[in-house]
């Protein structure tokens, strides 16, 4: 799968060499939401991608479609889909609770993109979903989720981006990813204090702190090369949009599609318009395989890894950070992989009842980055 999304890269590459140039650019973009509804709207679509490093609102059309066919699929009986959410049912209120701490993150700190990029979008992969699917449907929860979230991760954020990311030299997703998993404590403590949220028993028993993974690769000993790689390559597809609670694979393809789309008609928009974008899909393609393969045996028999998190931490944020290089791509992928989900397990073990293992995953993420990134600035680039 890794092969293939490269070369897919390698085309987009190519192709934005005769880009045509035309659409919105990243640049002004955030200014520019103070006085134009439409680029307010745009840039709250972009946040959807943002934690993939693609900030593009086309891709989060293609995401949002992707998810939506997936869901109409499964409603009826298409085992083509794929899962959605883990099997639980509850996609809807997910992206309706994600959706809604995301708007009410950006009315309560969208001024603040005057003066540029502002870490918006945190909400929207953290607390509310997670606070679904540890409570239930129900509008209770959905708003509930949604204002914890908005209230406890992006002020974290915006605390942390000046008080740990700048003075160490670090990129400002370690910031980003340890309010997620600070806010993420705080919102939990909060919410075992409500009356009126009950937490609910999962869908069927996962392992210990892991989300339930419906698709797993086969456990018998009879289990074939072929089925293997097969599953290797949906779980690659699935980490692509494991972030959002959706875990997908047709969320995935339609979200890279999107950003693919969107890059061909103006390179200088997706991925903050660094033209990077081939570079970070690649990577995080490599990282995903790495980890799919290096840890699959904790997928089996109904377990999980958090093979999504350097996906999403470390391999594109090595590649901002290196501008693309081979040994940024390589070695961010790589140490990513290694690195990541072990610690997201070992730290999600040991979380109580009533705390998601997003925390867990999110502390990997910021602890990960923070150490290989300055490990890759020893290699030559």
């Amino acid at each position: 799968m890794a092969a293939i999304v490269g070369v897919f890269a390698l085309l987009l590459h190519l192709l934005a060499q005769h880009s045509p140039r035309i659409g919105p650019v990243y640049t002004g973009w955030p200014e520019a939401t103070a006085d134009s509804p439409m680029a307010a709207l745009r840039w709250f679509l972009s946040d959807m991608t943002e934690p993939l490093f693609w900030a593009s609102d086309l891709a989060a059309i293609g995401l949002l479609a992707g998810a939506a066919l997936a869901w109409w699929a499964g409603r009826r009986g298409r085992t083509w889909a794929g899962s959605l959410t883990y099997g639980t049912g509850l996609w809807p209120w997910v992206l309706a609770s994600a959706s809604l701490s995301l708007l009410l993150s950006n009315l309560a700190f969208g001024w603040m993109l005057d003066d540029g990029w502002q870490p918006t979008f945190v909400p929207f992969v953290c607390v509310a979903p997670a606070m679904v699917l540890l409570y239930g449907a129900g509008w209770k929860t959905c708003v509930t989720g949604a204002f914890l979230g908005a209230a406890t991760t992006t002020p974290l954020a915006l605390l942390f981006i000046p008080a740990v990311s700048t003075p160490l030299g670090l990129p400002v997703v370690v910031a980003n990813v340890l309010a997620m998993s600070v806010g993420s404590v705080l919102a939990f403590m909060v919410a075992r204090r409500l009356p009126w949220l009950a937490l609910q028993e999962p869908v069927r028993p996962p392992e210990p702190g892991r989300p339930p993974e419906p698709h797993r690769p086969p456990s018998s000993v009879h289990r074939s090369f072929r089925h293997d790689a097969a599953w290797a390559a949906r779980r690659v597809l699935k980490d692509f949009t494991e972030t959002h609670f959706f875990a997908n694979e047709l969320a995935g393809i339609g979200v890279m599609l999107a950003v693919a789309g969107a890059f061909v008609l103006n390179p200088a928009l997706p991925s903050y318009g660094t033209n990077l974008l081939p570079h970070i899909l690649f990577a995080q393609a490599l990282t995903s395989a790495i980890g799919v393969v290096l840890w699959q045996r904790w997928y089996r028999d109904g377990g999980w890894a958090a093979t999504y998190a350097s996906v999403v931490s470390v391999a594109p944020a090595a590649v901002l950070a290196y501008g693309g290089s081979w040994s940024a791509m390589v070695g961010g992928a790589v140490l990513g992989a290694v690195l990541a989900p072990p610690l997201a397990r070992l730290v999600s073990a040991r979380l109580p009842a009533g705390f998601h293992p997003v925390i867990g995953n999110t502390a990997a993420m910021a602890v990960s980055t923070a150490a290989a990134l300055p490990l890759l600035g020893l290699l030559p680039h």
